[in-house]
């Protein structure tokens, strides 16, 4: 058969066109698959709630005032837990942000690499990290439904009030303000916990829900 274009050369089978004259299918990436946050999310729930117990702790030493040796090894087991939980907290927060690329890649202000670098680069790690999250979590939200920001506002408020005060006051100060800063940790990891369990349930109803999603849903 020849071909119904240039009718000079013969057409591909099962084609009415040759190769030449038949259009070139542009070729268009698969949409990644959303990856489920609830594993992660509740492993970075449990160990936030570990952080919450070891401050805890760490407040009734400060006011009890044990041994060196004692006072040594909890601060040794605090600093192992919390270098624990900031990489669970991590690879939740990547899922999280990978899923929002998915969702809305458009409503995503900052590169996503920037999920784990904005925690570290000094400066930009004042408000990169509440960004990361605030648009993961307007990604997330139900249709037709905006979530309010209160609640990571809250946490992110938190979070910075505690790294302030641990830098002035963690050195050379008495029990009681040593009690403080270990308090104001401890509601940080409080509202973060929060804020997990809300960002992971938004996620995982939204792929179960969303009618325009990619097929591969979070399970």
């Amino acid at each position: 058969m020849i071909c119904a274009s240039c009718h000079s050369t013969e057409a591909v089978t099962g084609e009415t066109r040759c190769a030449r004259c038949a259009p070139v299918t542009p070729f268009v990436p698969p949409s990644p698959p959303l990856r489920s946050p609830v594993g992660l999310g509740q492993a970075t729930v449990v160990m936030l709630g570990l952080v919450g117990a070891g401050d805890v702790v760490a407040i009734w030493a400060d006011l009890a005032k044990p041994s060196l040796l004692t006072g040594l090894v909890l601060d040794n087991a605090q600093g192992a837990l919390l270098l624990a939980t900031a990489v669970v907290y991590l690879c939740w927060l990547w899922r999280i942000r990978a899923n929002a690329d998915v969702f809305d890649a458009s409503s995503q202000s900052l590169a996503r690499w920037w999920t784990i670098g904005g925690w570290f680069v000094p400066i930009v790690n004042f408000w990169f990290p509440r960004r990361i999250v605030l648009d993961a979590w307007d990604a997330g939200a139900p249709q037709g439904r905006p979530a309010g920001h209160g609640l990571v506002d809250l946490w992110w408020t938190a979070w910075v009030a505690g790294l302030i005060a641990d830098r002035l006051l963690r050195v050379g100060s008495g029990a009681g303000m040593l009690a403080v800063v270990d308090g104001i940790d401890l509601v940080a990891a409080v509202l973060a916990a929060a804020v997990v369990l809300r960002l992971t349930r938004m996620q995982n109803e939204k792929a179960l829900q969303g009618p325009s999603l990619p097929s591969a849903a979070l399970g």
